[in-house]
């Protein structure tokens, strides 16, 4: 008897998740609206920020330029000072996950966000948890660097990065175990006696295998996009996410609910794009969103022209995904004049509001916008790294890391990686119908346009409208008067026979 009681006991606990998993999938298939046009851009956009997507990229070199700053709800990514009954309140971008949605007009906002591979996304929160942390390494010990953040965020209300999710969690502790190895090593040891490659630096740096099983990154990092659009992160508004996220941890097999309700979000959304292709995610963006954001606002200028892709369309496919993500938030103990090149590409030309823009006219913008900000990340991230120099990340020191490692990661990222599947199908579904747009727009471009029969005749003939008219009217009545001859003609023969 006392054998069976565990398998009982487990059988019980599976029961209880299966019933809390069951029942939060079920009232959020009841209260979401299925119905309306989710082409149509409505009266709030939110952009659901995942981190390492690139999102900040799009904030910063498209959204900033559709929108001026009265249109953007306050502190959009300070969830303790947010405003969404600011009266002008336009515009919400955030890492706050779908349950935010909540705080907000939900019939009347529209959703937007961007997915990326799961592998690479992993690869690049640990890269920027470390290049973070990297900064406070100035300091002499981690008391030191503490203190110091304190007091330079008291003074300021700017929104740091350690008051933002998933990083308020991930920097200090990776700050933390920086701080515990370089103090192993001696302060002025910046050199890895034992390097395997850049992401197993293990007497200077946190190596990747350690980070991804450790019970942080369970919490926050893997299947984190899953759990983000369905609002079950620790960040989460709604109040059940711990015990349902809990229970898809404990018994994976549950996670096809929380799978479901993802997909269905993802197609209800307005626009999905995908880190990985780049120069199309953009064109897209810039044809869903931004053509109906200027159209709302009265500033765009239909010229089928400028709307196709212009000659420096070709220079985003050479952005490296990791250079996308601009200076994710301000650091403002740390990284100052990094933000301030990041200032320059937000506010060199403020097209807000302006008439004559075109949809091709803002890739242009944003192509421009893209190629400040990746100089500004690459001279962060060096400069960030100097203390760690020898982790130095790259796609060339991806290859060296072992295959079963990568496995790993796409095992304990199993549900995103599904998901990620349904985004690209969701992508290409959008290709396509901007595909069919195209080309319905260059058919109607090569017809003629319909013109009245006075028009038409006046267009052949050098003359007055007011004359055609005159004889148009001569000719019907004389068509009716003889059409009314010849038929009581035949009335008259009839009868004669």
């Amino acid at each position: 008897m006392a054998a069976l009681l565990p398998a009982v006991s487990a059988d019980a606990g599976y029961a209880r998740c299966e019933g809390v998993v069951r029942g939060w999938a079920g009232s959020v298939a009841e209260s979401e609206d299925k119905d309306g046009d989710k082409l149509s851009l409505k009266d709030l956009l939110f952009f659901l920020h995942i981190p390492r997507t690139g999102g900040r990229t799009y904030f910063h070199c498209f959204l900033k330029k559709l929108y001026t700053n009265a249109e953007e709800c306050p502190r959009s990514y300070d969830k303790l000072r947010f405003d969404p009954s600011h009266p002008d309140c336009k515009l919400v971008v955030s890492h706050d996950d779908y349950s935010f949605m909540s705080k907000l007009p939900s019939e009347r906002t529209s959703v937007v966000t961007i997915l990326r591979n799961p592998v690479d996304r992993v690869f690049s929160t640990y890269e920027f948890s470390v290049e973070v942390a990297a900064r406070f390494l100035v300091h002499p010990n981690l008391t030191s660097a503490k203190l110091m953040t304190t007091r330079v965020l008291s003074k300021s209300r700017a929104v740091s990065t350690l008051d933002i999710w998933p990083w308020k969690y991930l920097v200090p502790w990776m700050r933390e175990d920086l701080f515990a190895r370089r103090d192993a090593r001696g302060i002025d040891n910046v050199r890895s006696a034992h390097r395997v490659n850049a992401y197993d630096v293990e007497d200077m740096v946190m190596p990747l295998h350690q980070y991804i099983n450790d019970p942080v990154a369970h919490e926050i990092i893997h299947n984190g996009a899953t759990f983000q659009i369905t609002g079950l992160t620790n960040n989460s508004y709604f109040s059940g996410a711990h015990e349902v996220r809990h229970c898809v941890r404990k018994h994976p097999d549950l996670g096809h609910f929380v799978l479901q309700v993802a997909k269905s979000r993802l197609d209800r959304m307005l626009y999905v794009g995908l880190t990985e292709d780049h120069e199309e995610s953009a064109r897209l963006f810039a044809h869903m969103v931004g053509a109906q954001v200027l159209s709302q606002s009265g500033a765009l200028n239909l010229d089928i022209k400028e709307d196709q892709p212009s000659e420096n369309d070709s220079r985003s496919s050479t952005l490296d995904p990791e250079e996308e993500e601009t200076n994710e938030h301000l650091n403002r103990t740390h990284g100052l004049q990094n933000n301030r090149a990041l200032k320059t590409a937000d506010t060199g030309k403020d097209d807000h509001g302006k008439g004559n823009m075109t949809v091709g006219k803002l890739m242009e913008a944003y192509e421009g916008c893209i190629s400040k900000l990746r100089k500004s990340q690459s001279n962060r991230r060096k400069i960030s790294l100097k203390k760690v120099e020898e982790a130095n990340f790259s796609k060339e020191a991806r290859q060296q890391v072992p295959g079963a490692l990568l496995e790993q990661i796409m095992s304990l990222n199993s549900l995103d990686m599904e998901l990620y599947e349904h985004a690209k199908k969701i992508f290409t579904q959008e290709h396509l119908m901007l595909k069919a747009q195209h080309s319905m727009v260059a058919q109607h471009k090569q017809l003629p346009a319909k013109k009245g029969w006075v028009a038409t005749v006046c267009s052949y003939w050098s003359c007055s409208p007011w004359k055609v008219v005159l004889f148009g009217l001569g000719v019907t009545i004389a068509i009716v008067l003889i059409t009314f001859a010849l038929t009581t003609r035949r009335r008259t023969f009839k009868l004669k026979v």
